[in-house]
């Protein structure tokens, strides 16, 4: 049987935290930002969690992986 690859795709874009969250990168924060208000650009800061129900297709897709 051969191994199962990792997704690249969503290598790029998720880690696992220690706990075993799904992290990703918010959205919104490439450009166009000088119509958004202070409070807005800074809770958009960091990394947020992905939601319970992704976690299960997140961790089958990068193999139990975090880069």
């Amino acid at each position: 049987m051969p191994k199962m690859k990792t997704h690249k795709g969503t290598k790029k874009r998720f880690r696992l935290s220690a706990t075993g969250k799904a992290m990703h990168r918010k959205s919104g924060t490439s450009h166009l930002q000088a119509r958004m208000s202070q409070k807005r650009k800074r809770n958009l800061r960091g990394t947020g969690a992905m939601d319970v129900c992704m976690e299960k297709t997140i961790h089958a897709a990068l193999n139990g992986n975090s880069y």
